[in-house]
């Protein structure tokens, strides 16, 4: 009798990196309409500007490299890159510094090192450093949210701000920008106030920002959907909200009058966004389970740390590329144990 063989492989992968892709925008989505509700449409033009800069960006260097650009523009690697480059811009950045932070996140962090799957830091958030360190004073220029915002612009004025510069009749920077939360906190805790005179500011919500605690709570939404997608596994951020709750339950145990609330570090600024959909990009990050938990929570640790003691209060970009760094030492170490090897015994 005869039976009907194939070759391997003899099971099917049913993911591809463009449905692994499109699974992330998908889940990016809430986050997106949450940032537009509460911060304008700035938002929106940002990520118009960097998706399409970064996608420019991966055509012309595909076509340097005398390759066919669709295959690899396909992918929307790069689309997702420029979105989570803009997601964690200042509504008004000017189109320029947007622009040069996706085309540098595109060139020089992913395509230099060969293309997705080969860069060692994730690219979003290594143009976001370069565009903190570079230009400090546009990156901190923040609006406040909605429901504090006296003097909201309508979409033509957003453009005409961001492409333009020129601020409405009537209007300067410093009537319509304001300190985030994480600025306001650690600026004010350095002046040597304590926490509860700071949280007498009209920024503060029910445990975070106004504003930020629901953009979190909307990427947390995006979060849960990729775990139950299987898109991501838990590892990496759960690891960091964990890290980053304990320490910071540690610190507000010892002296709550200068170490805010645990809640307040996971709900304000970019730590939702960071663990579920930076942090876990497959090429810059851990790949054993061990090391995913090593990872995570050495990102939580450091965003504690950098927030406490350093000069950036949203550490979120900084832990990233630190642990980037450490991620294949990480794996070295945490390599499971491999079972049925086959000894060497010619030379016996």
């Amino acid at each position: 009798m005869k039976f009907a063989t194939s070759t391997s492989p003899h099971t099917f992968q049913t993911d591809s990196v463009q449905k692994v892709m499109l699974e992330v925008l998908l889940a990016l989505v809430p986050g997106i309409i949450a940032m537009t509700w509460y911060f304008g449409w700035g938002i929106l033009v940002n990520i118009a500007v960097s998706v399409s800069v970064a996608v420019a960006s991966e055509v012309f260097v595909i076509k340097l490299r005398k390759r066919p650009a669709l295959p690899v523009i396909s992918d929307l690697s790069a689309v997702v890159t420029g979105v989570l480059l803009a997601l964690a811009l200042p509504p008004l950045l000017p189109w320029w510094i947007t622009a040069i932070g996706a085309a540098f996140a595109i060139t020089m962090v992913k395509q230099l090192y060969g293309g997705i799957g080969y860069n060692p830091f994730n690219p979003a958030m290594a143009a976001y450093a370069l565009l903190l360190v570079s230009w400090p004073k546009h990156m901190t220029s923040w609006l406040p949210p909605s429901m504090l915002n006296s003097t909201p612009l309508d979409f033509g004025q957003v453009l005409n701000v961001i492409f333009t510069g020129a601020m409405p009749a009537g209007l300067s920077w410093d009537t319509i920008s304001s300190a985030t939360p994480l600025d306001e906190m650690f600026t004010r805790l350095d002046m040597n106030q304590m926490i509860e005179e700071i949280r007498q500011s009209p920024l503060w919500g029910d445990f975070g920002g106004k504003g930020w605690e629901w953009v979190n709570n909307w990427y947390l939404l995006g979060g849960l959907y990729l775990l139950f997608r299987k898109v991501i596994s838990w590892h990496i951020p759960i690891s960091i909200i964990a890290s980053l709750l304990v320490l910071s339950g540690l610190a507000y145990m010892i002296d709550p009058a200068v170490h805010p609330f645990p809640a307040f570090h996971i709900f304000t600024g970019g730590v939702m966004l960071g663990a579920f959909f930076i942090a876990t990009d497959p090429v810059s990050a851990c790949t054993t389970k061990k090391g995913q938990l090593i990872f995570g929570a050495s990102i939580g640790a450091l965003i504690f740390i950098i927030r406490s003691w350093g000069g950036y209060p949203d550490a979120v970009a900084f832990a990233v590329l630190l642990m980037n760094m450490a991620a294949p030492t990480i794996d070295y170490y945490t390599k499971p144990r491999v079972f049925g090897e086959v000894k060497d015994t010619s030379d016996d």
